[in-house]
């Protein structure tokens, strides 16, 4: 099992601390326990985070008692579940001790409700958010039919990656497809540099390598490419040939999320997505009266 230490003295008193706290507050009831007639201990006992963490009462105590003891990212989840941690308490769990959540929040902290205004009021410009890893967070309706319909897709295969090397509409919409493939996956290997023991990270290019033999192609060349803006063309099925400007907004560190806009570069593309614009509000306000049928007509 790969494991990581906690770190300095004052890290591990500051975890220590920390994991009494959270013990502290959470009553047995709330775990299913029944509280005897002697309990005295406010919250749950040492003894009992062990056991519904499924580790050694002693190694649970020596955690406690800020020794210099080394901690498994598995370990660190069933505690912080045992502890019914939320996703920012999790996140300084992990910090203190070093680690990396193997079950990361999937609700990505960036995309504010400001932040979706700002992607509402770019329209007709198609803008969305992304991570490092290419997930898409969350987009405007242009976007949404940019490169197929994205609002009819699974959540976990919205990933520009995945959907670059294996569905069909959002490959017919990139002009150069070979060149793409390799750019793409470039920057993709240059990113990962920095997430290279992260699950996630290591899932989604298990699920690339396993699904696409244009992927494994292009990967094998190790390739690597910062990211950048630049001008394409985007063949859209409902409007035509698109001519954009892809550029990237950093929301926080250069590595973590990112707004990615496409701009026209002539007036006949900003006509062009205005009529996609149109497009992809009507198709939703189709949605919403189809749901209100549905829930007339069980």
């Amino acid at each position: 099992m790969t494991t990581v230490a906690p770190g300095s003295d004052v890290r591990r008193h500051e975890l220590a601390e920390f994991l009494r706290s959270r013990r502290e507050r959470i009553t047995p009831e709330q775990v299913g326990l029944v509280r005897g007639p002697r309990r005295r201990t406010p919250g749950l006992r040492r003894e009992e985070v062990a056991h519904l963490s499924s580790v050694g009462v002693t190694w649970y105590t020596w955690l406690e008692q800020a020794r210099d003891i080394q901690v498994s990212d598995q370990v660190l989840d069933a505690v912080a579940r045992a502890l019914l941690l939320d996703a920012s308490e999790r996140a300084h769990l992990f910090a203190l001790a070093g680690g990396q959540d193997p079950a990361p929040p999937t609700v990505c902290p960036s995309v504010t409700p400001a932040v979706r205004a700002v992607l509402d009021q770019l329209g007709p410009i198609p803008a969305c958010v992304q991570n490092s890893r290419y997930d898409i967070l969350a987009y405007n309706a242009t976007y949404g039919r940019l490169f197929g319909d994205m609002d009819g897709m699974r959540p976990e295969d919205r990933n520009c990656m995945w959907l670059a090397f294996t569905d069909p509409q959002f490959r017919a919409a990139v002009v150069d497809l070979p060149a793409t493939h390799r750019l793409m996956a470039a920057k993709f290997r240059a990113s990962m540099a920095e997430h290279l023991t992260e699950p996630a990270w290591n899932a989604l290019l298990a699920r690339l390598e396993g699904a696409s033999a244009e992927f494994r192609e292009v990967w094998a060349r190790h390739e690597v490419v910062g990211q950048s803006s630049k001008a394409k063309y985007i063949r859209n099925a409902h409007v035509g040939l698109l001519h954009v400007e892809h550029s990237t907004l950093w929301l926080g560190p250069g590595t973590g999320p990112r707004l990615v806009s496409y701009v026209p570069l002539d007036g006949e593309t900003r006509e062009r997505l205005e009529q996609l614009e149109d497009i992809a509000g009507t198709g939703r306000r189709q949605e919403d009266v189809d749901m209100m049928i549905m829930s007339r007509f069980p």
